[in-house]
């Protein structure tokens, strides 16, 4: 007698065995992708001669784990060297800069990728700012012999081999990939889009030694956001709630308000010079954050004449000087609070700013809604 399998038996058997072999493949698709390293020892002579110079002396060093990024290189000559880049396939495409400075702005780059159709393309580039109509393509002070570099597709990796004509590469080099969503450069123009992620390190040639390499102006950065994030988003908001709460404390909260007020002021003042030294020394693009940082100055500005003009308390105009005061510092601090957020996406300054700020503004709204509820029993 023949068993019949009940239906939810075998939907559960099928789903199964599609979970298994789901896992199966990514196992197999992650075991072909992650298979070079540095201690692989991979035969170049195996790739069917793809790679066109020698590579029988190149030195190995992982210089981006993270992203699987491995770079072999050698010294052909007296003014020759040899190098292979080897990263995952991403379905983007793959940049190596040889930078002046440890940064990305000012560096030649040579950048290869692999198009949807399979097809490959390796170019030189100037990234000359941080728009992508300032990575200029073909230029850049790169001597790269055009018969000896190759770009090719491998058992799931690329492999970017290329001849560097120069006494001594530059030691700072800069490594980015592409974002997979964004499609690959095509002609005429061959633009980058903006790219996904990138690191800077220092490669010493005779060591084989690395380390990363912080960011230029790191210094300068950090004090721009931290005077900014100070005075506009912290102090500003303290000293609008002493005004408001805290009435009942006269005259202390007059003088609280307005010296937690001022000492904003001063660090804001602070905080706008650094973004303007920054945007000279970077060269960077920033037109909307620097327009709303100079509105939120000059509307702090207004507030600070705004005291030199204070009517009485009992004049008539009082009142209408209440409300333009009281509601262009709400607009001031709506706009600093946006433009922080803003200015650390731009720096690509991480999510601990962002929560750490948010944790801030967390405090301010519980605090404000407490002393809100606490003056409406008063009334």
């Amino acid at each position: 007698m023949i068993k019949v399998i009940p239906m939810m038996k075998l939907l559960n058997s099928l789903s199964f065995l599609l979970i298994l072999a789901c896992s199966l493949h990514m196992h197999m698709f992650h075991a072909q992708t992650t298979q070079d390293s540095c201690s692989s020892n991979i035969n170049f002579a195996n790739l069917n001669g793809r790679i066109l110079f020698d590579t029988s002396s190149l030195h190995c060093f992982p210089v981006w784990a993270s992203e699987g990024f491995i770079l072999r290189y050698s010294q052909a000559g007296p003014s020759l060297w040899n190098f292979v880049l080897t990263t995952p396939n991403t379905n983007s495409y793959i940049g190596m800069g040889f930078s002046p400075n440890g940064g990305m702005v000012g560096s030649s780059a040579v950048v290869g990728w692999v198009a949807r159709d399979g097809s490959t393309n390796m170019r030189r580039y100037l990234l000359g700012g941080q728009t992508p109509a300032q990575v200029l393509v073909d230029q850049g002070d790169l001597q790269i012999p055009g018969n000896t570099s190759s770009i090719f597709v491998d058992s799931g990796r690329i492999y970017m081999g290329f001849q560097l004509v120069t006494d001594q590469p530059r030691q700072r080099l800069v490594y980015s990939v592409g974002d997979s969503s964004n499609p690959s450069p095509g002609a005429p123009s061959y633009r980058l889009t903006q790219h996904r992620t990138m690191v800077a390190i220092r490669l010493n040639y005779a060591s084989g030694q690395a380390s990363r390499v912080k960011a230029p102006y790191s210094n300068l950065k950090r004090a721009h956001g931290i005077l900014n994030m100070l005075a506009w988003g912290i102090l500003i908001p303290i000293g609008v709630i002493v005004a408001r709460y805290f009435r009942h404390m006269d005259p202390l909260w007059f003088y609280v308000h307005s010296s937690v007020q001022s000492l904003g002021f001063i660090l804001g003042i602070a905080g706008v010079i650094a973004g303007f030294v920054l945007e000279d020394r970077l060269d960077a693009s920033v037109r909307k954050h620097k327009g709303l940082g100079v509105t939120i100055l000059v509307l702090c500005c207004l507030q600070v004449l705004a005291l030199l003009v204070r009517p009485s308390v009992d004049a008539k105009t009082r009142k209408y000087w209440n409300l333009c005061h009281h509601n262009v510092g709400r607009i001031m601090i709506s706009f600093a609070i946006f433009n922080i957020f803003y200015g650390i996406h731009l720096a690509k300054a991480g999510s601990s700013w962002n929560v750490g700020y948010g944790i801030v503004l967390a405090i301010f709204v519980i605090t404000i809604v407490i002393l809100e509820l606490r003056m409406l029993r008063k009334k």
